[in-house]
């Protein structure tokens, strides 16, 4: 009943378990959609290795989506207002991705 109480004021208790605090670190997210939902699938992709594989997927509601992208943008502008512009290629990532470095050979 106390949990009901909680929802009623605005108040939602949300758990973190250890495992899922760790997080799943991501350098690449590829959006897809269809008439009902969003789906984000966060990849990790790593030099020198022609596979990458999705660590995490997401599925939200259209407006989940939205409701994403205006905190996203509210953060950012903190964000920016706090540690400067954050500077981003125009044309997207160029893949694949060397992260700046050389190439390896064998």
């Amino acid at each position: 009943m106390g949990d009901n109480k909680n929802i009623k004021n605005g108040q939602i208790n949300i758990e973190l378990d250890e495992e899922t605090a760790q997080g799943i670190y991501s350098n690449l997210a590829v959006i897809t959609h269809s008439s009902s939902e969003f789906i984000i699938d966060f990849v990790r992709i790593v030099p020198g290795v022609p596979k990458a594989k999705v660590k995490s997927r997401i599925i939200l509601t259209p407006e989940h989506a939205k409701r994403l992208l205006f905190a996203l943008k509210e953060n950012l502008t903190k964000f920016e207002s706090q540690f400067g512009t954050v500077k981003v290629n125009e044309m997207g990532p160029i893949l694949p991705m060397n992260f700046g470095g050389p190439t390896g050979e064998a």
